[in-house]
C-alpha cells in the first residue's frame, strides 16, 4: 500500500463510524444536507461537520455544491457506493443470524434472469435443500438491469441466468454453466406450428413477444428486423414473464423468442411449439454472476455448488 492509502485507511478504520456512513447516503438520496440531517435527527451544522469530517479523513472533496443544494462529485458518488454495500452486508449478517436463531442453516439470495427461471432454479434448490433442509432461500426475477445494481449493493448474493457480456464487467466475476439457444416458439394452434422448413419470411404476418429493449437478446432482434427489409411486427409485446408469455401463445397466434433451457419442458408436454425455424441469434452462456471482490456465506457457496451439479445433470 501507498503511504497516502495506509494513513487513508488507518482513519478510517480508528475513526470512520456508521452514523457518517448513513449520513452520507442520505445526502446523496435528497441531495440536501438540511434534509439529511433530519432524516437521522441531527443539526444542520452537526452534519456539515460530519461530512467536513469525511472529506477530511479521506483527503478528497465528496460533494459540490448547487443552487438547488449538493451533487456528489465522483468521490463521493464511489463512498456513498461502498457505504451502501457496508449497510447491506449487515442486513444480511443480522438476517443471517435471525435465521440462525430460528433454526435456519444460512440464507441465501438469488436474482433469476428469464432463463435460469424454470429449470436451473428449481433443480438447484432441491439440490441445496436435500443438503440444508432448513437454508432459507430467496429468489428475486428480473432483467439484468434491475438485478445487477441489486448485486452489486449486497441486497443479492447473485444472479442467474444469461452472464451479460457488456456492463458491471470490473465488478463482478462470471461462472458459466452452459450454453444455451434460443428458440421461436408458438401455441399448438399456430398455422405454422406443424410446417416444415419455414422461412423468416412466412412469420412476417404474425405479431411477436420479445424482451425489453434494454436486454441483449432484443437488440439482437431488432438488428435482425432491420435486416429483413426493415421489418416491423404487426404486433408486439414486450414481456419477460414466462407464465403470461406461456398463455399468450397458446390463445393468440403469436410468435415468442425463448431460451431452450426455459420452454423444454412445455414443448416435450405438447404444451407448446417449436417453430421449425433456426433462430440465427441469441446463442450465448447461463451462468452466474457474482461480486468480483466478495466471499459468499456458506449457505450461498452450497447454493452455487447446486447450480454447478445441477447444470451438469441437464
Amino acid at each position: 500500500m501507498t503511504g497516502r492509502h495506509s494513513r487513508i485507511v488507518d482513519r478510517a478504520l480508528t475513526r470512520l463510524k456508521l452514523r457518517q456512513l448513513r449520513l452520507l447516503v442520505a445526502v446523496g438520496t435528497h441531495g440536501n444536507i438540511q434534509n439529511a440531517a433530519q432524516e437521522l435527527g441531527i443539526s444542520q451544522p452537526a452534519a456539515t461537520k460530519m461530512i467536513q469530517d469525511l472529506e477530511l479523513d479521506f483527503e478528497v472533496r465528496l460533494f459540490s455544491r448547487t443552487n438547488r443544494g449538493v451533487v456528489p462529485t465522483v468521490f463521493g458518488e464511489t463512498l456513498i457506493r461502498h457505504g451502501k454495500l457496508i449497510f447491506a452486508q449487515v442486513s444480511n449478517a443480522a438476517q443471517e443470524l435471525d435465521d440462525l436463531n430460528e433454526g435456519n442453516s444460512g440464507r441465501v439470495v438469488v436474482g433469476t434472469l428469464l432463463a435460469a427461471s424454470t429449470s436451473l432454479i428449481p433443480a438447484a434448490i432441491e439440490i441445496l435443500l436435500a443438503d440444508r433442509p432448513n437454508v432459507a432461500v430467496k429468489v428475486s426475477e428480473g432483467t439484468n438491469e434491475v438485478l445487477m445494481p441489486g448485486l452489486l449493493s449486497g441486497e443479492i448474493d447473485m444472479v442467474v441466468g444469461r452472464l451479460p457480456s457488456h456492463r458491471h464487467r470490473d465488478k463482478i466475476r462470471q461462472e458459466k454453466l452452459f450454453e444455451d439457444r434460443i428458440l421461436a416458439i408458438c401455441g399448438t394452434q399456430h398455422p405454422l406450428a406443424d410446417r416444415k422448413n419455414i422461412a423468416f419470411a412466412q412469420t412476417k404476418p404474425f405479431g411477436w413477444i420479445l424482451p425489453p429493449l434494454e436486454t441483449t437478446l432484443r437488440r439482437q432482434a431488432d438488428q435482425f428486423f432491420v435486416g429483413q427489409q426493415q421489418y416491423v411486427p404487426p404486433v408486439m409485446i414486450e414481456s419477460v414473464s414466462y407464465l403470461t408469455n406461456r398463455s399468450l401463445l397458446q390463445k393468440r397466434n403469436l410468435i415468442g423468442l425463448m431460451p431452450a433451457e426455459v420452454v423444454s419442458e412445455d414443448i416435450a408436454k405438447g404444451n407448446l411449439s417449436q417453430l421449425d425455424w433456426t433462430v440465427p441469434f441469441g446463442q450465448g452462456p447461463i451462468g452466474v454472476s457474482l461480486r468480483a471482490n466478495d466471499d459468499l456465506s456458506p449457505a450461498g457457496r452450497a447454493f452455487k455448488a447446486a447450480l454447478h451439479a445441477a447444470s451438469a445433470a441437464r
